[in-house]
């Protein structure tokens, strides 16, 4: 196999973890999500920041609640380094919920930003698996699912989240979520941050 097809199929292999988290997660298909992650993964979102473990519990209990939360892909650009790789995906949030007693859905478009590693499994062989997810928050909106109702927002409470996720934020909040509000967008200094953090997973 020459380099250039070892290195394509690392980045199918990468691409594919990626696309079974959405779909896995999304189908409530929670042992075979479980396996997308690495025993010590995080995730990092508005509403949760911990373990994959813990991630994946509340995924669940939410899900058997209804909370309606999808994730839809875009391309992915991956850098590979060894056993290590950084993959951005194109994505979309949508959530769907009540906000002062409107049903409203909030898109948000932004990037899934991963650092992946393959490592030796158990009987042999090797797996590529999330360490960190990181969304990149770039912009968003709300809308009610009945374009007839009117939606009036508290300005005051929207201008307290970032411009990338704040109605997203706002919703989160008002159903009860405690939302970080300083989560990487389109530009600045959270993102810079993530992007240098980037480089040195790649460097080891």
């Amino acid at each position: 196999m020459s380099d250039l097809s070892r290195e394509q199929a690392e980045r199918l292999a990468t691409r594919e973890v990626i696309e079974n988290w959405a779909v896995w997660r999304e189908a409530g298909d929670w042992e075979r999500f479980a396996t997308c992650w690495h025993e010590d993964g995080r995730m990092m979102a508005t509403w949760f920041q911990g373990s994959a473990t813990e991630f994946i519990r509340v995924s669940r209990e939410g899900f058997e609640r209804g909370v309606s939360i999808l994730h839809f892909l875009g391309g992915s650009s991956i850098d590979l380094s060894g056993d290590r790789a950084v993959a951005q995906t194109k994505m979309t949030i949508n959530q769907r919920a009540l906000v002062q007693r409107v049903m409203v859905d909030v898109v948000c478009t932004g990037r899934f930003y991963d650092f992946m590693e393959k490592r030796p499994v158990q009987g042999g062989g090797s797996r590529w698996g999330v360490v960190l997810r990181q969304p990149i928050y770039e912009k968003d909106r709300m809308d009610p699912v009945d374009p007839a109702v009117r939606l009036e927002l508290d300005q005051e409470i929207l201008s307290r989240f970032p411009m990338g996720y704040r109605h997203l934020a706002y919703l989160q909040s008002d159903v009860g979520f405690q939302v970080k509000t300083d989560m990487p967008g389109l530009t600045g200094e959270e993102v810079e941050a993530l992007y240098h953090r980037g480089r040195r997973w790649l460097a080891g």
